[in-house]
């Protein structure tokens, strides 16, 4: 892992690569849905201010969960990713259902209005594709450098935005080709229905950090492995785990020879640490050190 300046900068960096092309698709999008009437383009549109509030989260989430912890957040402050995460997901929905709305009454009417100047905001759509798709390739490469989650997160988020991008140039070549107005509340629909989705699974997972869920089963099964089979170690339990933004907080018990002396026992206890953070570097773990029961017995008699 690179040192944690250089892991700073770059998950800044990613985090203000995207806040500046979602304010850039925001305003294109704007400029085309004034020039075209196209719903599409509009579920489009909250779909930019959308990414743009979730990159904003992100990037004030990286800032302030990489202060230190302090004497009124002894575990640090990643928590506050989850809790923007879950204002977010709120927040989609009710855009998600006022974009259902507008469709369905549109479908609904004989006398549809029909889309203008498409081809301007097919270009428009277009230049979203190739800006959402520059940033995924720099926030995979970051994600990758540094292990954040929150940019690989957001990167994911940001892949699946290409999809009602593509769906918006559809209905527009559509609707000028072959006059189907229909086609662009239907597109609409099913970003809208894109959207939920998306939502539900941020809030989701934020509601599930905020109530203090165990970390994934297959890193608790890498740890329990690491410490079972951890040279000096007789066994252990009470393996806990939470997690809180990006960080999987981790509890162990470890059962040691208690005829040993306290510097070999602190020792193997470190040395185990320091392997679980390697193998898991979101990871922030406490070990607590008790007497093996064999051991315990034959030091009593």
């Amino acid at each position: 892992m690179p040192d944690h300046t250089r892991t700073t900068k770059l998950n800044l960096s990613a985090g203000l690569a995207s806040v500046l092309v979602a304010l850039a698709l925001v305003v294109l999008k704007l400029w085309a849905l004034g020039a075209t009437g196209s719903l599409s383009v509009a579920a489009s549109l909250a779909d930019s201010a959308m990414d743009m509030m979730v990159s904003l989260g992100g990037l004030m989430a990286i800032i302030y969960a990489a202060r230190p912890p302090d004497d009124d957040h002894h575990f640090g402050h990643t928590s506050v990713e989850d809790l923007a995460a879950l204002g977010q997901a709120i927040f989609i929905l009710i855009s998600a259902g006022a974009i259902s709305f507008a469709a369905v009454v549109r479908l609904m009417r004989p006398d549809q209005d029909a889309l203008t100047d498409q081809g301007r905001g097919i270009m428009v759509m277009a230049a979203s594709v190739v800006l959402t798709f520059a940033l995924v390739l720099w926030q995979q490469r970051v994600a990758r450098a540094t292990g954040n989650r929150v940019v690989r997160a957001d990167s994911l988020h940001y892949m699946g935005d290409l999809l009602p991008n593509l769906g918006a140039i559809a209905s527009l070549w559509a609707s000028s080709r072959f006059g189907m107005e229909s086609i662009d509340s239907v597109v609409a629909l099913a970003a809208a229905a894109l959207l939920v989705l998306g939502a539900l699974r941020i809030g989701k997972s934020a509601w599930d950090a905020l109530m203090d869920r165990r970390a994934d089963p297959a890193v608790i099964t890498g740890i329990a492995a690491l410490a079972g089979s951890w040279p000096g170690v007789r066994g252990f339990h009470d393996l806990k785990t939470r997690t809180a933004g990006s960080r999987i907080f981790v509890n162990l018990h470890l059962e040691l020879d208690g005829d040993q002396s306290l510097r070999d026992a602190h020792a193997i206890g470190a040395a185990l640490r320091r392997a679980i953070i390697q193998a898991y570097p979101a990871a922030d773990v406490i070990i607590h050190k008790d007497i093996a029961q064999a051991a315990a017995v034959d030091h009593g008699t």
